[in-house]
């Protein structure tokens, strides 16, 4: 017993021996430019030319080496888009932990390496010395080097700023709700539709930092269309079906609550077309900051994961110039990919109207007949050279839609986030819009829905409502105050509207005052010249629907007239129910006029029995995100 004791204090003695004589290595690698932290760098200790241990950073750009044995070592320092780094030496000790900040020098990329056929008219737009040389060596392709911590002309650096003061620029648009249309004289209801869930995310940004978002950034129908909806599948040849019900509005029982749903057809990944796509990427310096130009690269890393070798990838960036970093490249060489994404970074001003010209123009080149092709723009919206206007980058994508190449706008960041702009060039250019707030957000948006974002079943999709003033008195649309059409418009092919991805869900809620209430709507008085006769009928309404093909430019109709009888007028399925509860919650945080009883308990009632199976938690989150919003709401009345 006594020997056992013995060799278990001998044993203990030269553990703590052998522990005293250790010690620790704490780093982060960084940016010698930026300052920025680079994630995923591979750092190996190495003693005498031999490997003791290896890690990688993290996403702070942070790496620990613990219990290493006292002495003298060196790091070497593996990152994409940067120089190879060796220490001389590093002294480890058991006193104190020893702490390294490592800055890696950012490569030389030169373009015509990475473009290779394209011109180098093609390759950079703006003023440049280096193309006004071009033009007078006859247009010889000469190489342009540019640093690979962004796009800069003249190897200026932009100087790094994101941790001064920030002043607050973000922009939208103002939203004027629409109010109740007797449908006696204002029959007709006509809109695009909306796949856009760019407010849903941004609002969450808000009040995960504990602040109420302004009411201008609640686009009601963003928010109902950013959850999916279990609606039924579409049958034959038509691309999405039509689901509807109807019952008591909750925040004004005197009303009915009409749910109209569509369902884009499914398809499997084996189903989707040859997918060309460009990579149009924002590296100006108001990128420069953890949320934006990092976030954005994390998120397309997932992008690229998906794509299948027949799919196709180039890459534009635009500062104070425009320019192409990745010739257009097989789905089946991601590290080719990956590694053009890890060589950029911010820096210098937005030429953002040159970028989108040349990223279509590549697009262009690239173009696959009865493929999929898609210009993916992810920018803060900054746009301050060139074409900066709203208007003129309206009428900039305008005029490149018709080349049969669609958009997809990604917007990142906080503090001067333009959303004003992003959301009119995504409606002008045959597109959808989604605000990136977070990496789960990238995984649901670009991983989890990636076909349902890139590929469009349906374009131009309208939708023309007729009620009959027999059965209603009066409507109201909830949301879709920008996406409103004139009753002209819905049979004019020329007429721009919004698409359907594959696999998504699309739904709109009228609120309807029917026609035995005694409720006025409106005070203008009766007409002089001309009366109005009802015809006799039982429908409710009339729906139309126009679509085109993909590729299509003339439109196709669905027309069904619906009666009392066709909908549900005694609850609410879970559908339905979860739809109100998030059309509630937008009616609050827009303190709208109409929002009548309505109250962040009964959103929260409506939400909780409506959860249902939510694998993916959005439903879930979506209650948190109104508790939160409720004690804010609260706190600030006091």
């Amino acid at each position: 017993m006594k020997t056992k004791a013995l060799i278990l204090i001998l044993v203990m003695s030269f553990s703590i021996s052998a522990i005293a004589n250790t010690g620790s290595i704490k780093g982060r690698v960084i940016d010698s430019k930026t300052q920025d932290v680079i994630e995923f760098a591979q750092i190996q200790l190495i003693k005498n030319s031999k490997l003791v241990a290896k890690t990688s950073s993290d996403v702070m750009g942070e790496f620990t080496f613990t219990s290493i044995p006292v002495g003298r070592y060196s790091l070497k320092v593996v990152a994409n888009g940067y120089q190879d780094y060796k220490s001389l030496e590093i002294i480890v000790t058991t006193t104190n932990r020893t702490l390294i900040e490592i800055k890696l020098q950012p490569e030389k990329i030169v373009l015509e390496e990475l473009v290779d056929e394209i011109e180098l008219e093609e390759c950079m737009s703006v003023s440049c010395d280096r193309k006004k040389e071009s033009r007078a060596m006859g247009g010889t392709k000469v190489k342009c080097a540019a640093p690979a911590t962004g796009f800069y002309m003249n190897n200026q650096s932009y100087d790094n700023s994101w941790n001064q003061p920030v002043h607050n620029t973000e922009e939208y648009d103002e939203i004027n709700e629409t109010g109740f249309l007797a449908a006696l004289s204002n029959p007709l209801s006509t809109f695009s539709v909306d796949v856009d869930r760019a407010a849903y995310s941004n609002i969450r940004r808000f009040l995960n930092s504990n602040q109420m978002p302004h009411k201008d950034v609640a686009r009601i129908e963003e928010m109902i269309n950013y959850f999916d909806y279990d609606y039924s599948a579409p049958k034959g040849d038509i691309p999405f079906s039509v689901n509807m019900e109807m019952a008591s509005c909750p925040w004004n029982t005197n009303h009915q609550l009409l749910h109209v749903g569509l369902q884009g057809k499914e398809l499997e990944q084996e189903e989707v077309p040859a997918t060309n796509l460009v990579f149009l990427l924002d590296v100006s310096g108001s990128m420069n900051a953890p949320n934006k130009l990092p976030l954005l690269k994390s998120a397309f890393k997932i992008l690229v994961d998906k794509l299948r070798p027949e799919d196709r990838v180039a890459i534009v960036v635009y500062a104070g110039a425009a320019g192409c970093v990745l010739e257009s490249t097989s789905g089946a060489d991601k590290t080719k990919i990956v590694s053009a994404l890890d060589k950029l970074s911010a820096g210098g001003s937005t030429a953002g109207g040159e970028g989108i010209k040349l990223a279509y123009k590549i697009a262009k080149q690239s173009f696959i007949k009865d493929g999929n092709n898609r210009v993916i723009l992810a920018t803060d919206g900054d746009f301050n050279i060139g074409a900066s206007s709203d208007a003129e980058m309206v009428r900039l994508i305008e005029n490149k839609r018709d080349d049969g190449i669609f958009l997809t706008v990604l917007g990142f960041g906080m503090g001067n986030y333009k959303d004003s702009k992003m959301e009119k060039i995504s409606n002008a250019g045959n597109g959808n819009y989604a605000y990136i707030d977070n990496i789960l957000e990238a995984k649901k948006t670009l991983g989890e829905e990636i076909w349902g974002t890139l590929f469009t079943i349906a374009k131009d999709v309208k939708i023309q409502i007729e009620f009959n003033p027999a059965k209603v008195k009066a409507y109201r649309l909830i949301g879709y105050e920008n996406r409103m059409l004139k009753k002209e418009d819905f049979n004019d092919d020329t007429k721009d509207a919004g698409e359907i991805g594959a696999g998504h869900t699309v739904t709109a809620l009228y609120e309807i005052i029917p026609a035995d209430s005694e409720e006025k709507v409106g005070d203008s008085d009766d007409l002089i010249y001309q009366t109005s006769t009802v015809k006799a009928s039982n429908d409710l309404m009339t729906l139309k629907l126009r679509y085109k093909e993909p590729d299509g430019d003339v439109s196709k109709l669905i027309e069904e007239k619906v009666s009392e009888k066709d909908v549900k007028t005694r609850g609410m399925t879970s559908n339905f129910q979860f739809s109100a509860a998030v059309a509630e919650f937008g009616l609050l945080l827009r303190d709208s006029e109409f929002k009548a009883n309505a109250s962040y308990n009964q959103v929260l009632d409506l939400a909780r029995s409506s959860k249902g199976e939510d694998r993916s938690g959005y439903r879930a989150e979506f209650i948190k995100l109104v508790e939160v919003a409720q004690i804010l709401h609260d706190t600030a009345s006091k």
